[in-house]
């Protein structure tokens, strides 16, 4: 996934750090086949929307055993507080290091009584002051007790006043103004030198003094391993060459003991997961649908639920090689048979990021036109719906659904209203004169800016939300001063005389020689990348026929590669500069550079999927043109059909958008975090302390002494101080109900400054052995690693 990191453990470290490398995607949800048909136990298995892990009492696991869970990459480091821990660093941690509080599947903050006796606000006048009462069993795996020594060391490293240590961050830690020993050795006194309501977010996890006591230490011992512990596993091994770290048993451990004999955490990139599934060598994975998709095939087809889905007649794969093929396949299925896939909300949401820092959306009547052009039920309906999840636009921007105090506040900016909208644009000085009713580059006839219009032939099938190949329905490419219109050359000539489906012969200049740039390469490229996708869809259904050349199954994969085909001789028809009503069609150089100048020509739409066209608003003889930037992986394909969705409804307001596909390496550091976009679609994780933890995500940007603009992690640049003095009065209110009464009313002035649009919480699939307990889609909750176990 690109996102690729869907955090398991030690959920708060975790959120500041993805904050840092921005959840770049919605999920790999390729939107090609959906995950259906699947069987009663299945569906019987889905639990909450806030959690799936198969919860079963300690009493009915079995004692022993070896998991082997996928992870993204080996961690760059084992020290939760520098600026390259990750994912995994947070999942290790989470096991093997003392937590004080945990979370809930609500994400509340709970003590956890393994190493708190008891931890309260013991004084608030005159100055705040908390008390920690260790659990006297509680020891690090060297024998040592947890004192509060390690407090004190903790504090010292990270309260940002020794510049020897390279944290991270200090959130909280700055606040204190002494750490010190209580009443007896198991108390600890902090007191604070301003008020700090997240209390509960300090020391996790806690890290022995022998670390946070040397700056060395910190700096580099704790990168490469942990000697020291105090959870239910320690650290065996960092195997970087094999990419795998270990977890065992803690012999120290005091409390329950962890049913898991060892914990073996494997690099396993997303796109290797489908196949480590099938042979079987992980038992616990991350997946994206494809993934979970081919699960549920495989036990569908035990369960001998019957097709509904008549295939077309082919006889199917014969001889030799197609039966060997085919016992393989029987056998990938019972391996797939042994797995189940956890499914939840995770605690994390997409946005639409509107760039208030200079353009057309430095003003906020634009910015809200744009939002209010949204209709967030329907792009919720894209994502969520195909996985039977929740389907429900989130309302907050720093709160998820079922955390208390959640509330839609979304209100304060306004719901979908396309007059509204255009009255926005109007008061701003964006109007449409009635004269130009399509997209710039489109000719009269073309469907509306918007539309999801598609080429004679349908080279794409039924596949209205589909990504790929008809990816750039709402998106003009043209349209961003690149490859501006030639002037002089006349419209597209009628269709060739090849036969249909004849590849088509060489034109006399092809696309590769005319210096074509800009929609016509585009265009191609588009559609090669949709037969790519459809022949992947294709081999999984063939796959899950399982040599059953009347199943549901084959069917599908007959009609993918029919699909993939025509994608591909569309891209063809485009490179040769033959295809009637395409982008580079013509019979000589100028007729297809004017042809790339325009947008896909008129084709029958299926009903219900017509756009009505509407005229572009302008401003002194200027467009409006916003250019969305999203990434172009394949693992991007379902964020990128959200941004075509997103197009259509701009296009109904006269809002056109210029599409830039960048590669997702670079998308978040080259375009978000610099500002290079005017739209764009990432994520951020929910958390249980928003005052902190959102602040610098919201925060009015400052002037810097070099003229640039301190951002922190404001990547819409959009911001205002009375949200500032919110967040900062949140922070510091401790009363919870007051603290909640200000971050309601911040997110709410969040909504109204319109520069971050949420959509929808991200769903969270996760592959796992049946056998397994207590283990898959955690959503906000903490892992309690001692209680995963095998039930048989």
């Amino acid at each position: 996934m690109t996102d690729h990191d869907h955090p398991l453990s030690g959920r708060r470290a975790a959120d500041r750090r993805r904050r840092c490398a921005a959840l770049i995607a919605a999920g790999a949800l390729l939107p090609l086949p959906a995950l259906t048909g699947c069987s009663n136990d299945e569906r019987q298995a889905s639990v909450s929307a806030s959690q799936d892990i198969a919860p079963a009492p300690r009493g009915e696991l079995k004692d022993g055993g070896t998991l082997r869970w996928a992870i993204d990459a080996m961690p760059g480091t084992l020290n939760a507080f520098q600026s390259d821990a990750d994912a995994t660093t947070a999942r290790i941690a989470g096991a093997v290091l003392p937590s004080m509080f945990t979370l809930d599947a609500n994400g509340r903050p709970q003590r956890n009584a393994d190493y708190l006796d008891a931890a309260d606000v013991s004084a608030r006048d005159p100055k705040q002051v908390v008390t920690y009462k260790i659990n006297p069993k509680a020891r690090w795996s060297d024998g040592s007790a947890i004192t509060a020594a390690d407090f004190i060391a903790q504090w010292n490293a990270l309260r940002g006043k020794n510049n020897a240590f390279w944290t991270a961050r200090n959130a909280g830690y700055d606040r204190i103004g002494k750490v010190e020993q209580g009443a007896g050795a198991h108390e600890v006194k902090v007191t604070f030198a301003r008020p700090y309501a997240d209390w509960r977010s300090l020391f996790t996890p806690l890290y022995p003094r022998s670390v946070m006591g040397n700056a060395d230490a910190f700096n580099e011992g704790a990168r490469e391993q942990l000697k020291v512990g105090a959870g239910p596993f320690s650290v065996q091994k960092r195997d970087t060459e094999e990419g795998r770290v270990t977890l065992v048993r803690n012999p120290k451990w005091w409390g329950d003991r962890a049913k898991l004999k060892k914990i073996v955490l494997e690099s396993l990139p997303g796109d290797k997961r489908a196949a480590a599934l099938a042979d079987g060598s992980v038992d616990v994975a991350a997946v994206d649908q494809i993934a979970a998709k081919r699960v549920a095939s495989a036990r569908r087809a035990a369960s001998g639920a019957p097709s509904h889905e008549p295939g077309d007649g082919n006889a199917g794969p014969q001889g030799d090689g197609a039966r060997a093929d085919a016992k393989g396949v029987a056998a990938q299925n019972t391996v797939l048979r042994g797995y189940t896939i956890r499914k939840a909300l995770e605690p994390a949401y997409t946005q639409l990021a509107l760039n208030g820092s200079s353009g057309p959306l430095a003003d906020d009547r634009v910015r809200r036109a744009v939002a209010r052009a949204l209709d967030r039920q329907v792009l919720a309906d894209t994502v969520l719906k195909p996985l039977d999840l929740p389907s429900r636009p989130l309302g907050s921007h720093l709160l998820m659904a079922g955390q208390t105090g959640y509330e839609d506040h979304s209100d304060a900016l306004g719901g979908q209203d396309t007059g509204a909208a255009k009255a926005l644009l109007a008061d701003a000085g964006w109007k449409s004169d009635g004269s130009d009713r399509q997209q710039a580059g489109q000719n009269a006839g073309a469907p509306a800016p918007g539309s999801d219009a598609r080429y004679d032939g349908d080279p794409y099938g039924d596949e209205s939300a589909g990504d790929g190949a008809d990816d750039r329905g709402g998106y003009d490419d043209g349209a961003d001063d690149r490859n501006p219109a030639r002037p002089g050359h006349a419209g597209a000539p009628a269709a060739g005389d090849h036969g249909a489906g004849a590849r088509p012969a060489a034109a006399e200049a092809p696309l590769s020689f005319t210096g074509a740039v800009g929609s016509e390469v585009q265009q191609s490229a588009l559609l090669r990348q949709s037969a790519s996708f459809y022949k992947q869809a294709a081999a999984g259904e063939k796959q899950a026929a399982d040599g059953d050349t009347e199943s549901a199954a084959y069917a599908k994969y007959r009609s993918y590669k029919k699909r993939a085909a025509r994608a591909l001789g569309a891209a063809e028809m485009i490179e040769t500069g033959q295809a009637p009503h395409l982008p580079g069609s013509g019979g000589h150089p100028g007729a297809r550079h004017a042809a790339a100048e325009r947008s896909a020509a008129a084709a029958p739409q299926p009903a219900g999927d017509r756009t009505a066209r509407v005229a572009a608003v302008k401003k002194n003889g200027r467009p409006l043109t916003l250019r969305f930037v999203v990434p172009d992986g394949a693992a991007s394909a379902q964020l990128r059909t959200v941004g075509r969705r997103i197009s259509e409804m701009l296009a109904k307001i006269g809002v056109q958008t210029s599409v830039q596909r960048v590669s997702d390496a670079s998308y978040f550091q080259d375009h978000i975090a610099s500002g290079d976009y005017d739209l764009a679609l990432y994520s951020w994780p929910g958390t249980a302390y928003p005052a902190t933890d959102a602040r610098p995500i919201y925060a009015k940007p400052q002037p810097a002494p070099d003229g640039s603009l301190t951002v922190e992690q404001n990547y819409t640049r959009v911001g205002t101080d009375h949200i500032d003095q919110l967040f900062d009065q949140a922070s510091s209110e401790l009363d919870e109900g007051s603290a909640r009464t200000l971050v309601a009313q911040a997110d709410a002035r969040i909504w109204a400054a319109a520069g971050s649009i949420p959509l929808y919480q991200r769903p969270e699939l996760v592959a796992t052995k049946k056998t397994l307990a207590n283990v898959g889609a955690f959503g906000f909750a903490t892992p309690r690693f001692q209680d995963i176990g095998y039930t048989g």
